[in-house]
């Protein structure tokens, strides 16, 4: 069956690059032919755009402009090399559709040819951001009679506005198949009177360690404590430097920008980089739910903090299905206690249930007779 997914593949984030791969490799072991749609609107299209200017009231004429300019083009011209990174690998490893659309009317115009469309994973329709708010991401430039499905789709938070529920509502009502990456996407569905959709794990969940041992196949010599860090959090640099001291490893972080504190940084390095990291260190420190996640595949001690944005459910739903809700720390935590070792048994056993559940909720959905 030809299947084509769309979700947000090409942000230049290691969890929304190495998701969109992972469902992409699992349908093509499942003898799909599998393409993700290269859906590149102008909202998702800025990314290393040497020539932006991000603040408005630089644009007043062409003198502030040129300011502007000319202060942040050189501090954005090495950054180019994390974009490179990101660019060989969806090259390298994602196979997307030879046309490159720009919005939902633009592939309603010229509707990539498949049998199935699946909208997910990720944070697809969280509407504190534009695709969220995009019928795109629902899959509305889809034909009736075509399959189309959402997978592991996230809402990203534990409420939508009001005033995006009837688009939420109608879009979601018209799939054949409904599942969303947290517990608290059903209920926020629930609640809009769409009853029938299941709760299923992220793609990451769907491929094996030996699996990603494939992308994640860099080495490193020393034990290091690993940080992802979106919001340069001072509570991951205490918990980081704490834990440092009591066990004798050095600190490394992967992020767009450097942390001072560490040891060793790999700001320009692609996901490759990021899952070889995890696969590797004795400890990670994060707000990021992908560090969640392939700490989790990689059987590592872990602890996760909030992020400042207002995007926490994700985390939160993960670590209570899988009964470690200890993992999530605020400003008092133990050190001792952080240090304790996580009974992978246990989780091993919840999490195949629900990655066995949702591999057959894939199969059952690309089935469908239409």
């Amino acid at each position: 069956m030809k299947v084509c997914t769309i979700t947000c593949h090409d942000v230049y984030n290691h969890g929304a690059s190495l998701q969109a791969y992972a469902l992409l490799k699992h349908l093509t072991k499942c003898n799909h032919q599998v393409e993700i749609i290269d859906y590149k609107p102008d909202y998702l299209s800025n990314h290393y755009n040497l020539f932006s200017i991000d603040n408005p009231k630089w644009e007043k004429n062409l003198l502030t402009k040129a300011v502007y300019l000319t202060l942040k083009v050189p501090m954005r011209i090495p950054e180019r090399k994390r974009k490179e990174a990101f660019d060989q690998f969806r090259l390298k490893h994602l196979q997307v559709t030879p046309t490159a659309y720009i919005s939902n009317k633009h592939l309603k115009e010229n509707i990539p040819e498949a049998d199935a469309y699946i909208c997910g994973s990720d944070q697809i329709w969280n509407s504190l951001h534009q695709n969220g708010k995009d019928p795109a991401f629902y899959l509305d430039f889809v034909p009736e009679e075509k399959i189309k499905a959402s997978y592991a789709a996230s809402f990203a938070t534990d409420t939508i506005a009001d005033k995006y529920k009837p688009l939420v509502k109608e879009q979601v009502e018209k799939l054949d198949g409904v599942a969303v990456r947290e517990k608290s996407g059903v209920g926020i569905l629930n609640q809009l009177n769409i009853n029938r959709a299941v709760n299923v794990v992220d793609p990451v969940f769907l491929l094996d360690q030996e699996e990603w041992n494939q992308i994640g196949a860099r080495d490193f010599d020393e034990k290091y404590i690993l940080i992802y860090d979106f919001d340069n959090s001072q509570l991951i640099r205490r918990i980081a430097t704490d834990i440092a001291i009591e066990k004798g490893y050095k600190i490394y972080t992967v992020n767009k920008t450097k942390q001072k504190y560490a040891d060793r940084y790999f700001i320009f390095d692609g996901p490759e980089t990021f899952v070889s990291l995890v696969k590797n260190a004795q400890f990670v420190i994060s707000n990021s739910f992908h560090a969640a996640v392939f700490s989790v595949v990689y059987e590592k001690d872990f602890v996760i903090v909030n992020r400042t944005e207002n995007i926490n459910t994700r985390m939160r739903d993960l670590l209570d299905d899988l009964q470690l809700n200890e993992r999530l720390v605020d400003e008092h935590y133990d050190v001792e206690e952080l240090l304790s070792n996580i009974n992978y048994r246990s989780v091993k056993r919840l999490l195949n249930e629900k990655i066995n559940f949702s591999k057959q909720y894939l199969e059952d959905v690309l089935s469908i007779n239409k």
